[in-house]
């Protein structure tokens, strides 16, 4: 019996520490608790050391230069794209008049950085004279594509596909011969290798006369800044480039409230076209900028009409926030800022006229009531830069220049692009996408 009880002892000890080395093992070898999810990371702010900017050619023009601390001009020569390059916060551009004829109007163009993509909207070569501009301004080939979507839909024409550009090359596509039916359009030139610097004029036949701004790429979320008030038609252009309908909806935000216009509240785009939005009693005679929201991405512009027995006609288009500031090279009298404050807090921004000759002026703030939209006319003489630098809150804007005349207002508009002293890295992610095939 002792030795029952001994060897039934004996046993239950044997089986404890079996357990205890089983577990102890089965502890030191576990898999490691999954990490907590992190967060993702924000794009980096970072300087931009140097600055390529192209402009297309008009012979006897002056392109106005600016670079911290000066603004200087230039005079082309010929009728050549025109390129300069320099350090960071260079901006470049000019102003054309014609008070008579077919290119009656004035017509802005901002010297543009060539991109892997560029997006234009605007009216198609049905209604008007669209010439498209692409500059190959490196020492390396460039190959692109053109493609044109339409109120009908996305239009193939092999035309467009696979333009190849010689180093030094500038090449002039008469958007008629890859769009004659469309009305209106919404054109990506998407870069294939190299580089390529895009622009598009615009002749009503009707009359008018202005450059194209590029918008802002695809997104859930566009902004269209700079809709100065007053008289004329004011044309809302939304594309869907993607594979998906887009029912986007669409918020004013004016001088003197934030609203859904009634019976624009939500607008449907098929997939792959561009829809017209009439929106000229929707913003009413305020100056104004158009919110729109959808959950599939899209591109937005907005087309503008002078007022007059002869109708000048201007364009702005999404663009994104003051974050990183804003200069216009090229400034006249009769120019102005419209600034919006959306996020819910009021914006601030710090303006500096920069003249052509003599010191730059004393820079000023402009506090923007959050939701609304404001006006700040610039009333330096002469060609003169100016500066927007961001101070506090989401502010979005345009520079708009007016000149009225018997015969009909001239107008000219641009959005506040992003300035060129810094740019926003992505995040990188270690994975072993990269040297996969």
């Amino acid at each position: 019996m002792k030795s029952f009880v001994e060897n039934r002892f004996g046993l239950v000890a044997l089986v404890i520490v079996a357990l205890a080395a089983l577990y102890g093992a089965a502890y030191v070898t576990r898999p490691p608790a999954p990490a907590a999810p992190k967060q993702a990371a924000a794009p980096r702010k970072v300087a931009v050391e140097s600055v390529t900017a192209v402009c297309p050619g008009t012979k006897g023009e002056k392109v106005g230069v600016y670079l911290p601390g000066g603004l200087s001009h230039e005079t082309m020569e010929d009728g050549k794209p025109y390129v300069t390059k320099g350090t960071a916060a260079l901006e470049a551009g000019y102003t054309t008049r014609a008070t008579r004829g077919a290119g009656r109007g004035l017509a802005g163009v901002r010297c543009t950085e060539p991109a892997p993509a560029t997006w234009l909207l605007g009216p198609g070569p049905a209604d008007a004279g669209v010439i498209l501009h692409l500059t190959n301004a490196d020492k390396a080939p460039a190959l692109a594509d053109v493609q044109v979507h339409a109120a009908e839909g996305p239009i193939s024409v092999d035309k467009g596909i696979g333009l190849e550009i010689a180093p030094g090359e500038h090449r002039e596509i008469d958007m008629k011969t890859l769009a004659p039916s469309a009305d209106i359009m919404a054109v990506s030139v998407t870069t294939i290798f190299g580089r390529v610097a895009v622009a598009a004029r615009i002749t009503l036949e009707t009359g008018g006369v202005d450059w194209l701004p590029a918008a802002a790429p695809p997104a859930a979320r566009v902004v269209v800044p700079g809709i100065p008030g007053g008289g004329g038609r004011r044309e809302l252009l939304i594309a869907a480039p993607g594979e998906s309908d887009a029912l986007v909806r669409v918020k004013a935000v004016s001088e003197d409230a934030e609203y859904a216009m009634r019976g624009r509240e939500t607008v449907d785009v098929p997939a792959g076209s561009v829809v017209s939005v009439d929106v000229t009693t929707g913003v009413g005679g305020s100056s104004a900028a158009l919110v729109l929201t959808s959950e599939t991405p899209i591109v937005a512009g907005l087309v503008m009409t002078g007022t007059g027995g002869s109708s000048d006609i201007a364009f702005t288009a999404g663009t994104p926030s003051l974050d990183l500031g804003s200069a216009v090279a090229r400034n006249g009298t009769g120019s102005r800022l419209i600034l919006t404050a959306l996020g819910g807090r009021p914006g601030k921004v710090r303006v500096q006229v920069v003249p052509g000759k003599g010191a730059a002026e004393q820079p000023f703030d402009v506090e923007v009531p959050a939701g609304r939209t404001r006006n700040v006319r610039l009333k330096a003489k002469g060609d003169f830069a100016v500066v927007v630098t961001p101070v506090s809150g989401e502010v979005y804007g345009g520079r708009v220049v007016e000149e009225r005349l018997k015969t009909g207002l001239l107008i000219t508009a641009q959005p506040l692009a992003p300035a060129r002293m810094w740019t926003l890295l992505p995040p990188l992610t270690d994975t072993p996408r990269v040297v996969l095939p």
